[in-house]
């Protein structure tokens, strides 16, 4: 199966966006560093060093977040960025900007700023470091709003400077402010718009599932993973990432949820009509919100005997987070879809509360390796000893282990070697419409039998041929 590439035009609306984000805090770090350029200037020509050194400092923090961001660690930059303003925020109000009869304090007035900063950060990504840093912002204004507070041996901004620097602080701190709240309104304004066109989507068939094949040690089509896409009328395919986030935002994944198992079961009930399409397996995610829901099992019968699919054939997959959510009604649950046939996966293991206490109490058939650890197995020798650890613990248990990214020959290769029993990845196909999988499983198969009759023809031969069946 040839993989199949999204088109400039299907991925360059995220990517646009993307740049956007990236673009914008790259600006805001540099206007950080012209910030504490300017004022270190200013400090050090009037020979106040102290306070020009620490003017530095503030410049250094915002080139470290740029030189973070350029090298793509944007995730890392924000974070570090926003815990070293607050640190800087709170020492720089305890040390210097100390209040006086004629002159208030100001520099705390950019905390707010910082806290919807890590709010944006945070509907962007969730994060207990950006809610922390939330917190820690808003104390800290109304500690220093309220407050005389200061070191005993703090060394106050001169008054001279103080005339001029207490109004524009205040005029950038108030523009930052109405810069923040317009960012932050536009992206609760996308969120709400992101939830809108995910309802219409699923009332306009926008969505569909896309399909990336599963392997096994003899090179045989086993299965398939189902993978969620929605094909925006005007954006085209969105990446997963970007509307899933969404989606568990606004609390829709369960709808999202019942869609692609509903979809699933469709698939596998065509299926069944077809010899070789018929004993394969479908992986369905199930979202831990989803696996939440009251009388989640229940729906997931009727389902399966609403359609007539062998239950035998429908996989669900489980990612850590749900299972220890809460291990008895988890497992309960478990139980009752696993007595009708059909079998779970722990997906992305190793990545969360790995734990073999749990592990042996779960009714699960198969064990997916992360793609993180496939890709550190070849890249040291310890990630060598993980992975191979992995497999040889899920081959005790009893588990089919699936290696989930498979990317390259040598990675399949040493896979092998060590025991793993499928694969999943680009080195076997990318996720495809469900014609071009179905395709390419009937192309699989037929090679397969092909392979099975040369070998079975040569043995023959070869029988034939030998003296011992001449005599």
């Amino acid at each position: 199966m040839a993989p199949t590439q999204p088109t400039t035009k299907q991925v360059l609306p995220s990517d646009k966006r993307s740049r956007r984000f990236i673009h914008a805090y790259k600006a805001a770090a540099l206007a950080v560093v012209f910030v504490g350029v300017l004022w270190g200037a200013i400090f050090a020509a009037n020979q106040w060093w102290l306070l020009a050194a620490v003017e530095l400092v503030f410049a250094a923090i915002g080139l470290v977040s740029w030189l973070l961001i350029r090298a793509g660690h944007l995730n890392a930059a924000l974070v570090c960025t926003e815990v070293a303003l607050l640190a800087f925020a709170i020492g720089f109000c305890l040390l210097f900007d100390v209040p006086s009869p004629g002159y208030p304090r100001v520099s705390h007035l950019f905390l707010p700023v910082l806290a919807i900063l890590a709010y944006i950060n945070y509907l962007r990504r969730k994060s207990n470091i950006q809610l922390a840093v939330i917190a820690g912002c808003l104390a800290a204004f109304v500690t220093f709003s309220s407050a005389d507070l200061h070191f005993s041996f703090a060394e106050p901004i001169p008054d001279d400077i103080r005339v001029m620097g207490t109004w524009i602080n205040s005029v950038l701190a108030v523009l930052m402010m109405c810069g923040g709240v317009v960012a932050m309104e536009r992206e609760l304004q996308r969120h709400k718009g992101m939830e809108r066109q995910l309802r219409g989507a699923i009332r306009r068939n926008e969505l569909e599932l896309f399909y990336q094949p599963q392997l096994n040690r003899a090179g045989q089509v086993v299965g398939a993973e189902a993978l969620l896409r929605w094909k925006h009328p005007q954006r085209g395919y969105i990446p997963p990432g970007e509307f899933i986030t969404a989606a568990e935002d606004c609390g829709l994944m369960p709808l999202l949820g019942d869609w692609v198992l509903a979809e699933a079961c469709r698939t596998l009930s065509s299926w069944s009509k077809d010899p070789v399409l018929a004993r394969l397996t479908l992986a369905v995610n199930v979202s831990a919100v989803q696996f939440g829901v009251e009388k989640f099992d229940q729906s997931v019968l009727e389902m399966v005997y609403s359609h007539g699919i062998d239950p035998t054939r429908l996989k669900l997959e489980l990612t850590e987070s749900v299972v220890v959510s809460g291990m008895t009604s988890v497992v309960a649950r478990m139980n009752v879809l696993r007595a009708t046939g059909i079998t779970f996966a722990l997906d992305d293991f190793g990545t969360g509360y790995s734990s073999l206490s749990y592990l042996r109490s779960l009714p699960i058939r198969q064990l997916k390796i992360d793609r993180s650890f496939v890709e550190e197995a070849l890249a040291s020798a310890q990630g060598a000893a993980l992975i191979k650890s992995i497999v040889q613990m899920g081959i005790e248990l009893d588990l089919v282990v699936l290696a989930e990214g498979v990317e390259t020959s040598a990675q399949h290769n040493f896979l092998m070697e060590i025991g793993c029993h499928e694969f999943q990845g680009y080195h076997f196909g990318r996720p495809v419409p469900l014609a071009t999988f179905e395709d390419y499983a009937q192309a699989m198969a037929h090679r397969a039998a092909l392979v099975s009759l040369t070998t079975e023809r040569a043995g023959r031969f070869q029988r034939s041929a030998s003296p011992v069946a001449r005599s």
